[in-house]
C-alpha cells in the first residue's frame, strides 16, 4: 500500500472510544497501511463523551467555520484534530454543538436511539467530504466503517458526483453485525431528498432500519468487506447478490495480508 492514499471514515475509533469490532478495526487497518508507507486520514464524530483534554483534541480554525445545510437548517461545522500516541496517525473529528455535545454516542441512558441520529449521519457524511475538499486531498480508497458513516457512499456518488477530487476514488464499505433495534427517524428519507438526491436511489430508507441503511451503503460502494463473523441473513444475501468484489471475514489477527491483497488486486486494479 506504499504511497496509496486511504481515507478512513468511521463511527468509532480506538483509543477514543471503547474497543468494539468497529473501533478496533478502524485503528488496526490504518495503522497497518501507515506502517506500509501509505498515506492515511481518519475521520470520526467528536462525541461529547470523548475526553478532549486527555486525548489532546484541538480545533483546526482553517478547516472549521463553514455551515452545512441539514433539512433546511444551517449547522456550523467544527473540525478538531488529535494524534494517536506512538503511531504518528492524525484523527480528524467532525463536531457540531447541536449534534455531538451530549455526553453519549448513539443512545441515551435508557439505551434508546437519539431521535436525530439520521441528521447526525447526514451531517457526518457531508462534514467529512467538505473537510477533505478543504484539505485538497484526493484519496485512492475511501474505507467506511459503522452505520453512522453509512451515508458517505451515497452522498459521494449522488450529492458530490461532480466533485473532481473524488473522480478516481474507490469506496469500500466494511459491513458489521453491530446494529440497532427498530429504526431511525422515519422522516430520514425526506431529509436526504432535501439534498436533491433521487428518491429511487434511497427508496429502501422508507424504513430506515440498520439492514436498509447498510443496503444503501452496499449499493453505492465499489467493494465490500465482511467485518463480522456473522451478519444478519438479509445482509449476507444482499452482499452476495450485489456481485461486487467482497473480502470475506478475517479476524484481527489474520486480516493484514488478505486486506492488502484485496485492496491491491480487487479494489485498485
Amino acid at each position: 500500500m506504499k504511497d496509496k492514499r486511504i481515507l478512513y471514515v468511521s463511527s468509532e475509533v480506538v483509543p477514543y472510544l471503547p474497543e468494539t469490532e468497529i473501533s478496533s478495526m478502524s485503528f488496526e487497518a490504518p495503522r497497518m497501511v501507515n506502517q506500509q508507507g501509505g498515506q492515511i486520514r481518519i475521520f470520526m464524530p467528536r462525541y461529547g463523551n470523548i475526553n478532549e483534554r486527555r486525548h489532546q483534541l484541538h480545533e483546526v480554525i482553517r478547516l472549521s467555520g463553514i455551515n452545512l445545510v441539514i433539512n433546511d437548517l444551517d449547522m456550523p461545522l467544527i473540525i478538531k484534530v488529535a494524534s494517536i500516541p506512538k503511531e504518528r496517525i492524525q484523527v480528524y473529528f467532525i463536531d457540531n454543538d447541536e449534534y455531538f455535545k451530549r455526553k453519549a454516542t448513539l443512545t441515551n441512558e435508557n439505551g434508546e436511539l437519539f431521535s436525530d441520529n439520521d441528521e447526525r449521519a447526514i451531517f457526518f457524511a457531508k462534514g467529512v467530504i467538505e473537510t477533505v475538499k478543504k484539505l485538497n486531498w484526493s484519496p485512492d480508497i475511501i474505507h467506511v466503517h459503522g452505520w453512522l458513516a453509512s451515508l458517505l457512499p451515497l452522498y459521494l456518488k449522488e450529492y458530490y458526483k461532480d466533485e473532481p477530487l473524488f473522480n478516481e476514488s474507490k469506496i469500500v464499505t466494511s459491513v458489521y453485525n453491530q446494529s440497532f433495534n427498530n429504526t431511525l427517524n422515519k422522516d430520514m428519507l425526506n431529509k436526504i431528498k432535501f439534498d436533491n438526491i433521487r428518491e429511487d436511489a434511497i427508496k429502501t430508507l422508507e424504513e430506515p432500519s440498520y439492514n436498509n441503511l447498510m443496503k444503501v451503503a452496499v449499493d453505492y460502494s465499489d467493494a465490500l468487506i465482511v467485518g463480522s463473523q456473522e451478519l444478519p441473513e438479509a445482509l449476507e444475501t444482499y452482499i452476495k447478490d450485489s456481485n461486487k468484489p467482497t473480502m470475506e471475514y478475517k479476524s484481527k489477527d489474520e486480516f493484514g495480508e488478505a486486506y492488502t491483497e484485496f485492496f491491491n488486486s480487487e479494489v485498485l486494479s
